[in-house]
C-alpha cells in the first residue's frame, strides 16, 4: 500500500521573483504572457478536448469480428440486432451494430465506387448505375432504434488481405479492384458511408500502413501494390507518427464535412502503434491501445493494462479502447463465470467501449445476466466520464476507483490478476473518503451492502473482481482532488519528447508467433505521460521527502486543462520537482491560468526544494490551465514535476484540516 503522507507546514504562496536569481534560470523567469506565438504551452483560453463526433459516453453495442471474423452476413448481423432489441440490451445503451471486415467485393475501376458482396448482404443488390447500396440495410437498423457501423482501412488494403487469406470473402478482381481501403478515396468513401449509405460509426484499421511491404512474399504472391510502411510494428522510432496521425486527421475532416451535425463516431484502430495514445483523443472518439484481444486471461490482462493507466487521456467524447469484449469465447465462455464478470467489470470501470462480439442469437442466458447488469453498465455510461484510476497497483492485485457524477458517489473494483486467492485491504483513503467516518459498500453483483470505518479486508478468489458503489464522508467536504475527476482534464501537452514503450503492460505469449522469438517485448508507447496520483513513471508523488497521496504527476513543459463545471472558487496545489526525477539539475516553474489569463505562478523550483503552495481564485473561470515550464535542452531528460494535493474547492475561505496542515 502507499505510504501515508507526512505533512509539513507550507511556505507562503510563491510570487514572481527574478532579480536575484542566477542567469541559468533566466529563461524560466520570463513572464508567461510573453510566450512566443505558436508556443504549445501558451494558454489556449478555451477547451481543447474532444468536440467532434457523437460519443459523449463510451459506445455500446455489437461488432461482428470476434463472432464471425470475415464470415459475416446480413442474417447474422440482423439477428444480433434483433436480440439487442428483444433482450432489452438496446434500452440499456447497446445501440451500435457494427459490420467488421469481409463485407466488400471490390472497388469499381470506372469510378472508384465500392461494391458490396451481395451474396452475403442480399439487400444491397439494389441495381441501377450505383450497383450496390447498404441503404436498405442501415434503414432496417435505424427502424429498430439502433445505429449502424462499418469498417475500412486507412491504407490501400485491409487486414484480412494480409491475415485471413483463407477467407472466401476477400476482395476480388484486379490489383486495383482489390484496393478497398481509404487511401486515395477518403472523401469519396466517407461520403458514401455517411451521406449515401447512412452509417453512424466507422472503425478504421491500419494494416494498409504496416503489412504490405516492398519485396515481401505477401505482396508478390497476392499481386498487391507494395507500400513502404508508415507503421513498423516492432519499432516506435522507425514509425512515422506524424504521417499516421495526418492520415486519420484527413478522415476526421471528411467526417465533419459529411456530418456537420457531429452525428458520427470515429474509431481509430492502430492497435496502440504510432503513439496513438497521445494524439488519438485529438482526432477520433476512441482509439485502440493494443493489439487484437484473444479469448485468454493473459490477453485480457495485456489489453486492460494498455488502457488502465491512461485515465487523464480519456473523457466525454474521447475513450481509450482496449478492444472488443471477448465474452463468449475461450476462457470467457459460459464455463468461466468469474472470468466473464471480471472482464466485463474491468471494461466498465475504465470506460472502455462495451462492444459485444459473440453470436447473440445463440448465447446463454448467463451472459445476459452479466452484460445486462444495469448498475455495472451505469458505471461505464456515467455522464461525467471519469475513467477509473488505479489507486493501488501490483502484479497480483489492483484497486481501481472511479468517481461518479458530481463526486458524491464512488465505484471501486478489487481485482485479483492471479490464479491464487489474493488478500486485499481496502482503505477509505483509496476512495478519498474519510477514514474516521463510516463507508458503505454496495456490491453491484451480489446486491449486498456492508459498512466499514477506516479499512476492510477481503480475500479475492482467483481471477475475481468485486465491484462496489461506495458512499461516505469525503476527505474534501467542500471540493474535489483533481485526480478524482480525470474526465474533466485534457492533457493538451504532456511533455514527452520521444515516445517510450510502456514496460508495465502485461506481456503475454504472442498468440500468432508463440515463442519463436527471443521474448515478448513492450510494444506500446505511453510511458511518461501525465498520471493521476502517481508520477509519469509509476512512483509515489513526493517532493523534498513530502509524500502526496493525491495529485497529478507530469513532466516539465506540459500543459493540462481542467473544466470548472462545478462552480469551484479556489484551486490550490503544492508544487515541486518530484524526488523520483532523473533530471535533478534543472529547475521548473508552475503556472495557473484561467480562461487564458495568468492567475498564479511560482518562482523557479529546484530539486530538493520544499513544495510551495499555489493558490488561484477561479470564481467564474470555465477552463483552468496548469503549465510546468522547464529547459528544453536535448541533452537532459524532462523533469518529473508534481502538482501535489491539487484540488478545487467551492469556498475559498474555508479550508479543510488537511489543507491547513
Amino acid at each position: 500500500m502507499k505510504e501515508r503522507s507526512t505533512r509539513r507546514s507550507q511556505p507562503k504562496p510563491w510570487k514572481l521573483v527574478c532579480g536575484s536569481l542566477a542567469a541559468a534560470v533566466a529563461l524560466l523567469c520570463a513572464p508567461a504572457h510573453a510566450a512566443p506565438t505558436g508556443d504549445p504551452l501558451a494558454p489556449a483560453g478555451r477547451w481543447e478536448g474532444a468536440t467532434s463526433g457523437n460519443a459523449s459516453t463510451p459506445p455500446m453495442g455489437w461488432n461482428s469480428w470476434n463472432a464471425f471474423r470475415t464470415e459475416v452476413d446480413e442474417a447474422k448481423v440482423l439477428g444480433a440486432a434483433q436480440t439487442l432489441v428483444d433482450s432489452g440490451l438496446a434500452k440499456l445503451g447497446y445501440k451500435h451494430v457494427n459490420i467488421d471486415d469481409g463485407w466488400w467485393v471490390k472497388r469499381r475501376t470506372g469510378d472508384g465506387r465500392l461494391q458490396i458482396r451481395t451474396g452475403i448482404f442480399p439487400s444491397a443488390a439494389t441495381g441501377g448505375p450505383n450497383g450496390t447500396s447498404f441503404k436498405p440495410f442501415t434503414d432496417k437498423l435505424h427502424a429498430m432504434g439502433l445505429k449502424a457501423g462499418i469498417y475500412t482501412d486507412i491504407g490501400r488494403n485491409a487486414c484480412s488481405q494480409a491475415y485471413d487469406l483463407h477467407s472466401p470473402n476477400l476482395p476480388q478482381g484486379t490489383t486495383a479492384e482489390r484496393e478497398v481501403g481509404l487511401e486515395g478515396h477518403v472523401r469519396q468513401d466517407i461520403n458514401l458511408y455517411f451521406k449515401e449509405w447512412g452509417f453512424d460509426y466507422i472503425k478504421i484499421d491500419a494494416c494498409g500502413l504496416a503489412d504490405f511491404l516492398p519485396g515481401s512474399d505477401l505482396v508478390k504472391k497476392q499481386d498487391y501494390r507494395a507500400a513502404a510502411p508508415l507503421i513498423e510494428r516492432g519499432s516506435i522510432n522507425r514509425t512515422d507518427v506524424k504521417a499516421v496521425r495526418a492520415r486519420y486527421e484527413d478522415v476526421a475532416a471528411a467526417l465533419k464535412e459529411a456530418r456537420p451535425n457531429n452525428d458520427y463516431v470515429l474509431s481509430i484502430c492502430a492497435w496502440g502503434m504510432a503513439n496513438v495514445r497521445t494524439w488519438g483523443k485529438d482526432v477520433g472518439n476512441l482509439w485502440r491501445t493494443s493489439a487484437d484481444i484473444t479469448p485468454s486471461w493473459t490477453s485480457m490482462l495485456h489489453n486492460f493494462d494498455s488502457a488502465a493507466k491512461r485515465a487523464l487521456y480519456a473523457g466525454p467524447g474521447q475513450w481509450n479502447d482496449p478492444d472488443i469484449l471477448h465474452i463468449g469465447h475461450g476462457e470467457f465462455d459460459a464455463a468461466n463465470p468469474v472470468e466473464v464478470r471480471s472482464h466485463f467489470s474491468l471494461w466498465a470501470m475504465i470506460n472502455a467501449p462495451l462492444l459485444l462480439s459473440y453470436d447473440l442469437r445463440n448465447g446463454p442466458a448467463s451472459f445476459l445476466e452479466v452484460i445486462g447488469n444495469a448498475e455495472v453498465v451505469g458505471l461505464n455510461q456515467d455522464k461525467a466520464g471519469h475513467q477509473g484510476v488505479v489507486t493501488y497497483d501490483s502484479d497480483d492485485a489492483q484497486i481501481i476507483v472511479k468517481t461518479l457524477g458530481n463526486g458524491e458517489r464512488k465505484a471501486v473494483a478489487l481485482f485479483n490478476r492471479g490464479a491464487s486467492p489474493a488478500p486485499v485491504t481496502l482503505l477509505a483513503g483509496h476512495l478519498k473518503l474519510s477514514d474516521s467516518a463510516p463507508v458503505t459498500l454496495r456490491d453491484l453483483w451480489s446486491k449486498q451492502s456492508a459498512t466499514f470505518t477506516g479499512e476492510k479486508e477481503f480475500v479475492l478468489a482467483p481471477h475475481e473482481t468485486l465491484v462496489f458503489e461506495a458512499t461516505g464522508k469525503r476527505q474534501l467536504e467542500n471540493g474535489v482532488y483533481l485526480s478524482e475527476i480525470p474526465g474533466a482534464i485534457n492533457v493538451a501537452v504532456d511533455g514527452t519528447r520521444q515516445p517510450q514503450l510502456d514496460p508495465t503492460v502485461h506481456r503475454m505469449i504472442d498468440p500468432w508467433s508463440s515463442t519463436r522469438s527471443g521474448g515478448s517485448r513492450p510494444q506500446y508507447a505511453g510511458w511518461g505521460g501525465a498520471q493521476a496520483d502517481t508520477t509519469p513513471y509509476g512512483q509515489s508523488l513526493q517532493v523534498a521527502g513530502q509524500v502526496f497521496e493525491s495529485g497529478l504527476g507530469v513532466l516539465s513543459n506540459s500543459r493540462l486543462q481542467v473544466k470548472n463545471d462545478g462552480g469551484y472558487a479556489q484551486l490550490t496545489a503544492s508544487v515541486g520537482v518530484d524526488d523520483s526525477t532523473e533530471n535533478t539539475r534543472q529547475p521548473v516553474r508552475f503556472y495557473v491560468y484561467g480562461d487564458g489569463k495568468l492567475l498564479a505562478e511560482s518562482a523557479p523550483v529546484a530539486f530538493g526544494t520544499k513544495a510551495p503552495r499555489l493558490n488561484a481564485d477561479v470564481r467564474g473561470i470555465k477552463v483552468i490551465e496548469l503549465v510546468v515550464r522547464g529547459s528544453k535542452t536535448d541533452d537532459a531528460p524532462p523533469v518529473v514535476a508534481t502538482w501535489g494535493d491539487a484540488q478545487l474547492t467551492r469556498d475559498a475561505g474555508s479550508l479543510t484540516t488537511a489543507q491547513r496542515r
